[in-house]
């Protein structure tokens, strides 16, 4: 019989091969879950630091310290930045706007938006870390 027969019906080192081919995209998808959950656990973190910098924000208001936008900014950044939270403050930005209409009228209303851009895995796949963005309302009095 010639060696080219036995060669093909030769069956050792299958399951090298199948490895070969299908870890690479178990990895991919491993680093995805990872990511999935790097996302979930940072969206959380900016939704519960805007409402700790409002809350923050309304008490100052309520014993008449009067923050500026920039201070408020500051105070969300601090907020986010330190524990429990521990986000990137390289990552991270806070911007706050009078917002364009104001809903109640004995109070003064600001837009509160938080930037955080989050690492990746995934670089080597060619994925980059998605940007996330958070906006939230807050109400200080006007007087």
């Amino acid at each position: 019989m010639p060696r080219g027969f036995s060669l093909a019906r030769d069956c050792r080192g299958g399951a090298a091969i199948e490895f070969g081919l299908l870890a690479p995209a178990f990895l991919v998808m491993f680093l995805g879950v990872l990511q999935l959950g790097f996302f979930m656990q940072a969206y959380n973190s900016l939704r519960n630091a805007s409402a700790d910098t409002a809350r923050d924000v309304s008490v100052q208001y309520q014993t008449d310290n009067r923050l500026t936008n920039a201070q408020i900014a500051q105070v969300g950044v601090a907020k986010a930045s330190t524990a429990p939270y521990l986000l990137s403050s390289s990552r991270l930005s806070v911007s706050v706007e009078l917002a364009t209409t104001q809903r109640v009228p004995a109070a003064r209303e600001l837009t509160l938006e938080f930037r955080y851009q989050l690492p990746t895995f995934l670089g080597f796949a060619g994925i980059d870390g998605p940007e996330l963005t958070y906006t939230r309302p807050i109400f200080v009095s006007s007087v």
